[in-house]
């Protein structure tokens, strides 16, 4: 059956997650910036056990934690750890908890780092900092349970085969954590699955198939060859992306997501699998709502 998944935020249930600027919080004197992280921190942590109590009571099987729910956790100048924060260790009870109940409800959780997560650069400091970012995230999955941080794979620089291999390398240096969780995306302008498969193949690290890249950016590979493919790439429920464009697919913005899902867009093969679907429409729970109803209509189970 198929599980669909919400990505991040809401569009209109008052849900809400917290971030501040660096400009703002550097600002504050240490003992103001402490107080104030540690305030968005409760009230994201609050925020997930809400969007995960949603998520189960409407049909939808995952959601994709975003990747600010520890605002500047990783910031070059205002780096923290929780146990720095007041009330710090509370809050790590609290993302606990919202593993349990995630559980309990039997929700996947998710992570999709920020572009910025470029594994590929040949500049040490961009690695650096990359791998901060999914070391901290791989922190909180491990608070919830979250199984998949998904990231692509960056720029080419003029040769993918280097890039690839600079990607290798700084895998190398990647805690079990990350390593146990790290999925690479196919996107819609640098690597195309036919690029990632090999890749991950080679490194034994999951590919997640996003769809409307492959078609913004195809390679020969059929719909249901990457399919197959990528289902193999997974030891455990396989994770993908679903998305429709904004405008017509010959458009020259048709990598852009559209607010709502065309179900036209949704692939006739991946109806009966039992895998994940990340839905990337901008109208976000609303999208899915619609989404789920034109499933029913064409007999696509939805766990």
């Amino acid at each position: 059956m198929i599980r669909l998944g919400l990505c991040c935020k809401f569009a209109a249930e008052p849900i809400k997650f917290f971030t501040a600027t660096a400009l703002h919080a550097g600002r504050l004197s240490p003992a103001a910036r402490r107080a104030k992280l540690a305030g968005l921190c409760r009230a994201n942590a609050a925020a997930l056990m809400r969007a995960i109590d949603y998520c189960a009571d409407n049909g939808i099987g995952c959601f994709r934690v975003n990747s600010q729910v520890l605002p500047l956790k990783t910031h070059p100048a205002l780096a923290y750890e929780l146990k720095d924060l007041p009330g710090g260790a509370e809050i790590v009870k609290m993302f606990r908890s919202c593993g349990a109940l995630a559980r309990r409800r039997g929700l996947r959780l998710t992570f999709h780092p920020d572009q910025f997560v470029l594994l590929s650069s040949a500049k040490e400091a961009v690695t650096a900092a990359s791998i901060r970012e999914l070391e901290y995230q791989a922190q909180v999955s491990g608070w919830i349970g979250a199984d998949v941080i998904t990231i692509h794979g960056g720029g080419a620089y003029g040769d993918k085969a280097s890039a690839l291999a600079r990607t290798a390398k700084a895998l190398g240096r990647l805690s079990s954590a990350v390593r146990s969780r790290l999925a690479f995306e196919n996107d819609d302008r640098v690597y195309t699955p036919a690029d990632l498969l090999p890749f991950c193949l080679a490194n034994e690290l999951p590919f997640v198939y996003d769809v409307h890249h492959h078609r913004c950016l195809p390679d020969g590979l059929s719909l249901g060859q990457v399919t197959r493919l990528a289902i193999g790439t997974w030891g455990r429920e396989p994770l993908f992306h679903l998305s429709s464009p904004r405008t017509g697919r010959k458009a020259a913005e048709a990598r852009y997501h559209h607010d709502f899902i065309d179900i036209r867009d949704f692939p006739a093969c991946w109806r009966g699998l039992d895998i994940t679907v990340e839905v990337e429409a901008k109208a976000k729970e609303l999208a899915i709502k619609r989404l789920l109803t034109q499933m029913s209509k064409i007999g696509v189970v939805v766990r």
